[in-house]
């Protein structure tokens, strides 16, 4: 089975966001729960999955980590 991007999902202080996802979306994530359950034994909420993938894509895509850099994005402070 080929490794998954998102592994472990670490335990932090959440922040409420409510939000309507594309039917599709939420299947693949129900999905990719069950794929992580399989490769490592982690039962996770399909819902825990959606912060991890964010904050993977943003630290993956390189015109936002570029406007990151020049100052264009402000940081995110800690604790936010």
């Amino acid at each position: 089975m080929p490794r998954l991007k998102i592994g472990e999902l670490p335990d932090d202080k959440p922040v409420k966001v409510s939000t309507e996802l594309p039917a599709a979306v939420h299947r693949d994530l129900i999905a990719y729960a069950e794929a992580l359950k399989r490769q490592g034994g982690q039962v996770v909420d399909p819902t825990k999955l959606i912060a991890p993938m964010l904050a993977r894509f943003m630290a993956t895509d390189r015109g936002f980590s570029k406007l990151k850099r020049e100052g264009h994005v402000p940081a995110a402070e800690e604790g936010q």
